[in-house]
């Protein structure tokens, strides 16, 4: 309740440090974060500064992030956005040979359809746009809308939505699945076919189709802390974990017993080579994701147990990835992501980019 009046009344200074602080008793809430309600805005006032050779908020809005010298002339632009919390992903897949624009809400939450819009408009050159962005309703609808209000405008736009949950649909309803980690084999196939200078219709069918030949599969073992909300968002066991929870805290298809990371890898594995299904022979790229709070260690404990299995399963292991590439906030857990390579996607896998976030040359 105390929230909900926070967010439809005027406040004074005085009456919102006095809410902020009940947030923080009541919940033990403890994070480096000022007033919870300037956290998105803070934190990419805080980007921006220390990375002013990458970005600029467009006409000061520090909810629309572009690349420093978007547009770029004949090139096809790449808009994406979401709910913030999950850094690197949105903003920080905007660089060259990655997106051009990002659009940023609130934690977990939807931007809007005008900052989409400002997004576009501010990214196009002239070639057209291509959103991309995760199965979520809210981002669906927000993003369609500023396609048509753009369309109107005189900006092509086509869209590919990322659905590489395996977890949230069966395989026969894979339209229907969340967008997670594998959103970054997406933003890196869309960016080098757009910096080869393609046509918009080429880079959509590009992108649609790293989209097609990704899977992946989360586990948690702890929530995180949404700074509006001041309390964790979902409560788990210390001797549990949660296999196929969402980004968001989204329930998953099986809470057992904690297993040793061994026995996780071979769960995971099993679980996203059989959804293609992957058979002997598959060139594959491998991301192996932290959700926030699981450190680097620990993720090469679990990949050598994961590039055995692969081996084993006959698959020929391309460009491995492995750190925070799809957080959810402070998270404890991973994700296992397998995107199953042609010719064509080895390619632009292998093209160079450059964020602050991301380096490949």
């Amino acid at each position: 309740m105390l929230l909900r009046i926070y967010a439809i009344l005027p406040l004074s200074q005085f009456t919102k440090l006095t809410l902020i602080l009940f947030m923080c008793k009541e919940n033990k809430m403890k994070k480096f974060i000022n007033d919870p309600f300037d956290f998105v805005e803070e934190l990419t006032e805080g980007i921006i500064h220390a990375h002013p050779d990458y970005y600029r908020a467009e006409n000061g809005d520090l909810r629309v992030i572009v690349r420093q010298d978007a547009p770029v002339k004949g090139k096809v632009a790449i808009a994406t956005g979401g709910g913030s919390g999950h850094l690197p992903v949105f903003m920080g897949y905007v660089g060259k040979g990655l997106a051009d624009g990002a659009c940023i809400g609130n934690v977990f939450s939807s931007p809007s359809a005008g900052q989409m819009k400002r997004v576009t408009k501010a990214i196009d050159s002239g070639a057209g746009v291509l959103y991309l962005y995760g199965r979520y309703q809210g981002d669906m609808m927000n993003f369609n809308s500023a396609a048509e209000e753009s369309k109107q405008n005189g900006i092509r736009v086509e869209t590919v939505v990322v659905s590489d949950d395996i977890a949230s649909a069966s395989r026969e309803k894979h339209n229907e699945r969340r967008g997670v980690a594998g959103i970054f084999f997406a933003y890196k196939i869309a960016g080098a076919m757009a910096d080869e200078m393609a046509s918009l219709d080429e880079v959509k069918r590009v992108t649609q189709k790293a989209v097609d030949n990704t899977r992946s599969l989360g586990v948690a073992l702890g929530p995180c802390t949404i700074p509006l909300v001041g309390k964790p968002n979902f409560e788990i066991s210390d001797d549990e974990m949660e296999i196929g929870m969402g980004i968001h805290g989204e329930q998953g298809v099986e809470r057992v017993k904690m297993r040793t990371a061994d026995e996780i890898a071979a769960n995971l594995v099993d679980r996203v080579v059989n959804d293609m299904p992957f058979v002997a022979g598959d060139e594959v790229a491998v991301l192996v994701n932290s959700l926030g709070a699981t450190p680097l260690e620990e993720l090469y404990v679990l990949y050598r147990k994961i590039d055995e299995l692969l081996r084993e399963k006959g698959l020929v292991l391309h460009k491995p990835y492995v750190g925070r590439y799809a957080c959810s906030m402070e998270m404890q857990g991973m994700s296992l992501s397998l995107m199953k390579l042609d010719d064509e996607l080895k390619r632009l896998l292998d093209a160079p980019a450059d964020s602050p976030f991301f380096k490949q040359f």
